[in-house]
């Protein structure tokens, strides 16, 4: 049950799609100045060294998020996310790029000064919320972010991540399965002004088969009990019955509770003698009504740094 460890895989393809969405989402949601919670289901270790052992072995950080990142990476630079958090929001609007500002936080995490070099970490999506809900623009509003991780040495891991942080009660970990903690945080607390807003990703690992109902199963209830809630969805896109039914039931779901939707797919091909994961999807409920403009101009800049072969390719398809 145990086996799958994201420290192989940090920084790959699936990772930049399912990230550069999250973070394009959040950039939109963090506009309404009322808390916000953040709920991750499968969090993992939460950030992770592309110099580790494991990045090194599978090289596929190398195939991916290194592609992307720009010349001398490690230089320090301002954070141009963070930059635009001060201006108006219109202008925000006008002006995103879900690509840079992606790449901006990544290089937040990995400032070596002047002399350079390439990137030596990657943050999985607890860091990268946690850097967003604590921009200068952005700490008075008191986010909340809540993880769950099941694995134990991940878990561990993502404790001593937490710790450092520093956050107080702003954010919470547990060991736990994050499919059943969902069911006790929603609907979330109500804010000051009576508002209530979620955000939820939930990208498990997809190591054994029965991964797929559950995810369909906890976007059902969650629906149900909180209909208004943004819903992520990360999966695999793979020769496995289950793998092709899930976007199709999430979005008979979606239709049977009426609530928009977006599916967003990267393919980067199949690299020569490699049997890995060459494309994966993320599957949006509730979408930001910028989101899907945002990734339609990044994915194909993303798509043309990943490509492996003829059959990379690049989707985004919407409906109310």
């Amino acid at each position: 049950m145990f086996s799958y460890r994201h420290a192989f895989h940090a920084g790959n393809h699936a990772d930049v799609l399912k990230h550069l969405t999250l973070v394009a989402t959040l950039r939109h949601l963090m506009r309404k100045d009322s808390p916000l919670t953040m709920i991750d289901t499968h969090a993992g270790a939460g950030i992770y060294r592309l110099d580790a052992e494991a990045a090194q072995t599978s090289g596929e950080a190398l195939a991916g998020i290194a592609r992307l990142a720009p010349p001398n990476a490690g230089d320090s630079a301002p954070n141009s996310a963070t930059a635009r958090s001060s201006q108006a929001p219109d202008a925000i609007v006008s002006e995103y790029d879900a690509l840079t500002d992606y790449l901006a936080l990544l290089a937040g995490f990995n400032r070596t000064g002047a002399s350079g070099g390439p990137w030596r970490v990657y943050p999985g999506s607890p860091l990268l919320m946690h850097a967003l809900m604590t921009e200068p623009a952005r700490a008075a509003v008191h986010d909340r972010l809540r993880l769950f991780e099941l694995h134990p040495t991940d878990a561990q891991a993502l404790q001593a991540h937490i710790a450092q942080l520093d956050a107080g009660r702003q954010v919470g970990m547990a060991r736990q399965d994050g499919f059943a903690a969902l069911k006790a945080l929603l609907p979330p607390p109500a804010s000051g002004s009576g508002s209530r807003r979620a955000l939820v990703l939930i990208d498990p690992s997809y190591e054994i088969k029965s991964d797929y109902a559950k995810v369909a199963g906890a976007v059902q209830d969650a629906l149900r009990r909180f209909a208004t809630g943004v819903y992520l969805v990360w999966y695999p896109i793979i020769p496995r019955p289950e793998a092709h039914t899930l976007p199709r039931r999430l979005r008979t779901l979606a239709q049977q509770a009426e609530r928009a939707w977006l599916q967003a797919t990267l393919a980067v091909g199949a690299a020569p003698g490699s049997n890995g994961l060459s494309a994966s999807g993320m599957f949006v409920i509730n979408p930001p009504h910028t989101l899907a403009a945002a990734l339609r101009s990044a994915l194909p800049r993303v798509q043309q740094a990943l490509a492996r072969g003829p059959q990379a390719s690049w989707s985004v398809d919407t409906g109310d």
